[in-house]
């Protein structure tokens, strides 16, 4: 079982911070690296996403999970029609694996100008750690738990799309 979790902060330099936490505990929390990101929202609304771009185990990247997650949630909802059809199925792919409209809104809703959000994955780790590892920041909490095939099945759309993207 994997939980994403979403704790969205008040200031916009407070995610990098925890996300600073998080990298520095992470071998204790058993967190990977680039299961952890950063988005910040700037006074006149512009957004600032950092992630760690590596290859994981199967060959799916965690970067190419939070381009699509943060594509979904912040960008593609300002674009409407405009999203191909090939992008939208990856977007329903994506919400019939476990992350639901609702945790959609609520995340979305969370970066407002002026704020941040760390978002992360905790597969090998209870989500209560993680959250007792940042608690001193601060933050409200959105998380939604997936199972090990719903993140297998997650990863295995991600990089299934990209190779029928390259074949294109």
């Amino acid at each position: 079982m994997a939980t994403l979790l979403v704790i969205g902060y008040r200031a916009e330099i407070t995610a990098a911070q925890a996300a600073g936490e998080i990298r520095r505990l992470r071998q204790t929390l058993l967190i990977h690296r680039e299961a952890v990101a950063v988005v910040a929202r700037d006074s006149s609304g512009v957004y600032r996403v950092e992630t760690s771009h590596h290859a994981v185990d199967d060959g799916a990247s965690w970067g190419m999970f939070w381009g699509l997650l943060f594509g979904l949630l912040f960008f593609v909802p300002e674009f409407g029609a405009t999203a191909s059809t090939r992008l939208g199925d990856l977007f329903a792919e994506i919400e019939q694996s476990g992350i639901h409209r609702a945790f959609q809104q609520q995340a979305r809703d969370m970066v407002t100008p002026g704020t941040s959000a760390l978002f992360l994955v905790a597969e090998r780790v209870a989500p209560e750690e993680v959250l007792a590892a940042v608690a001193k920041f601060g933050g409200t909490v959105v998380k939604s738990s997936l199972t090990q095939a719903q993140v297998e099945g997650l990863q295995q759309t991600l990089h299934g799309s990209l190779l029928a993207t390259a074949e294109m």
